[in-house]
């Protein structure tokens, strides 16, 4: 890789400790731009700019939400989703393994536990709690599909 524009963030087969984690030297803000307005308007902005796209900014106004109404479940789901999609798989775990110590039957939680999961190389909880998830709600077939996926990365990483 002799290429001087070469970064690990793009590239999909460096492992994840070469790849810097967003805003992970960054200080936390001033309290002069934390967003205005009520809890529930950072969340249903950050759920917005989610849903548009832009995981980076969820992330952040969500983590100000987060941090503000730690025991919201609907906080820390929409955050972990944002985590997940910009590649911050622990802490997207953490959030989802929150969510089901306080509601084990959240099937939604346990799928994005298990795509964590995967996404760190930790297959068997992968298929623990992808197998959950489908068994929760067999009538959404993307539960079903991903338990497929891990089950069989897990069967060939065994052989």
């Amino acid at each position: 890789m002799g290429d001087s524009r070469y970064d690990p963030r793009y590239d999909p087969r460096a492992p994840e400790e070469e790849k810097p984690r967003p805003y992970a030297d960054m200080p936390p803000p001033p309290a002069d731009v934390l967003p205005s307005g009520e809890l529930y308007d950072w969340y249903v902005r950050g759920v917005d700019l989610l849903e548009n796209g832009d995981a980076n900014a969820a992330v952040q106004l969500l983590s100000h939400t987060a941090s503000a109404e730690p025991e919201s479940r609907s906080v820390r789901e929409a955050l972990a989703r944002a985590q997940f999609d910009v590649g911050m798989y622990e802490e997207a775990r953490a959030n989802f393994e929150w969510i089901i110590s306080v509601n084990p039957a959240d099937d939604y939680a346990q799928f994005g536990l298990g795509l964590a999961a995967t996404k760190l190389g930790d297959l068997a909880a992968a298929v623990e709690h992808l197998a959950l998830a489908a068994a929760m709600r067999p009538d959404i077939g993307y539960y079903s599909t991903a338990l497929r996926g891990a089950r069989a990365a897990l069967t060939a990483a065994r052989r």
